[in-house]
């Protein structure tokens, strides 16, 4: 009877020990099960409620995660940093310190311990994922120390209209009527090849406050004999001043470019720009701008010179999921004022751009964007007496491979029209190119 009594009593005191350690483990399972639904705000609210909680290592992992995924990176560091205190050797619960780190802006930590993870050898995926990090860390840096890159970029690609010429000769005309447009004037499509060179360099001279310059040069040209006309090249020189504090980053920019169309100038563009970068929450960003440009165009095109302003604000959203989703949205307005007497040459515009991005799996990232402007000229054209009105439209999409840290492959496709109620200035055109890159790091 004392044994039986005794066995009794073991058996209620371990039911005790395994109810109690059921409860004790409970949220920490719940809180997993609802990042594993992709839902981390539900899964930070469930473990703020359960204060008690913490200190418990598994608490401690899952907390930690949600609260950086629900954009409370503080909280989700000091819970992971209690793991990994235990837990040294867990590699995910480092990666994951080291991307509370970052979101932070703590550079200096999440670059120890993601170069840590490094040295481990950690298979490919998580890797790749690293290195992404470490080059968004490179462009951060660049507010307090000297960097600089250098890239090199080669392509070939199909252009269905490199003149942007209207689909048929024949078309009909204010004042004029049913005209023939000449060869030069209508849609041309080729083959082409490109070729690009760029660099830049930041260079900061007190915290937060920095200097940069850039330029690049590239060149766009076809295959086909009667398209080799309309080959095209560019070559463009900036530099400016950035200030970052807080959660806001200030940038003025000049930049001079000039366009050649079959190795002659046809237009160089003088600007200057100011931009305001305000990071609202670890996730979101709003970035108002304005700009004011000169064009001076070449030869027989000189009638076009304009003076242009433009303002604008773009929006940008993180959201957390395995596919690490990028939404971009802006808006923007600007006046093209002709300073040669052709009202006709002048125009009002109205535009806006929504993108998306995702990194499906590591190493490829794709993106789908489409773009809609409004162009309203200021006077009747001098010939057809109308008052030209346009719209244009595009939509783009473009696939990368990070082959390597330094090497990447890219995929760009672009389906563009312009309406308009001259139907001289209606067109389709449609891009396909493929590119291979190297930067220099």
């Amino acid at each position: 009877m004392k044994f039986r009594g005794k066995a009794v009593i073991c058996i209620g005191l371990l039911a005790m020990v395994t109810s109690a350690s059921a409860v004790f483990a409970a949220p920490a399972d719940d809180i997993k099960a609802l990042l594993d639904k992709g839902d981390a705000a539900a899964a930070y609210t469930l473990g703020k409620n359960h204060p008690d909680q913490l200190g418990n290592p598994q608490f401690d992992f899952y907390f930690g995660v949600a609260a950086i995924d629900s954009g409370r990176a503080g909280e989700g560091v000091l819970a992971l940093e209690r793991y990994t205190v235990n837990f040294p050797d867990n590699v995910n619960a480092r990666l994951e310190l080291a991307r509370g780190y970052f979101v932070m802006g703590d550079d200096v930590r999440a670059r120890e311990e993601f170069e840590a993870i490094l040295n481990t050898k950690p298979p490919a995926a998580v890797a790749a994922n690293i290195e992404r990090f470490l080059d968004a860390l490179r462009s951060r840096e660049s507010t307090y120390r000297t960097t600089a890159g250098l890239f090199v970029e080669l392509g070939y690609g199909y252009d269905s209209n490199v003149n942007g010429g209207v689909g048929s000769a024949n078309i009909n005309l204010p004042v004029f009527g049913n005209v023939v447009i000449g060869q030069a004037g209508v849609k041309t499509g080729s083959n082409f090849s490109w070729l690009a060179i760029g660099g830049q360099i930041s260079h900061p001279i007190s915290p937060g406050l920095a200097v940069f310059a850039g330029g690049q040069l590239d060149g766009k040209f076809n295959s086909s004999g009667e398209a080799q006309q309309f080959d095209q090249g560019n070559i463009a020189a900036n530099g400016g001043i950035s200030y970052f504090k807080d959660k806001n980053f200030y940038r003025l920019t000049a930049s001079r470019a000039e366009v050649t169309v079959d190795y002659n100038r046809f237009r160089t563009v003088s600007s200057l720009s100011g931009e305001w970068l305000h990071q609202i929450d670890e996730l979101q960003t709003i970035s108002p701008f304005l700009q004011t440009a000169q064009f001076e165009y070449a030869g027989n095109n000189r009638v076009r010179d304009a003076e242009f302003h433009a303002a604008g604000i773009g929006y940008r959203k993180a959201f957390i999921d395995k596919w690490q989703p990028l939404l971009t949205l802006s808006i923007n307005t600007g006046k093209e004022r002709n300073t040669e007497g052709r009202p006709d040459l002048g125009r009002e515009i109205y535009g806006g751009r929504a993108a998306l991005a995702i990194t499906p799996i590591p190493k490829w990232a794709l993106s789908v964007g489409s773009t809609y402007q409004k162009s309203r000229y200021d006077g009747p054209d001098q010939l057809l007496a109308t008052t030209r009105n346009d719209n244009y439209y595009a939509v783009d999409a473009v696939a990368s491979y990070a082959y390597t840290r330094n090497l990447s492959l890219r995929a760009e496709l672009l389906l563009s029209k312009n309406s308009s109620n001259l139907e001289l200035y209606t067109y389709r055109r449609d891009m396909l190119t493929f590119k291979i890159r190297y930067d220099f790091r």
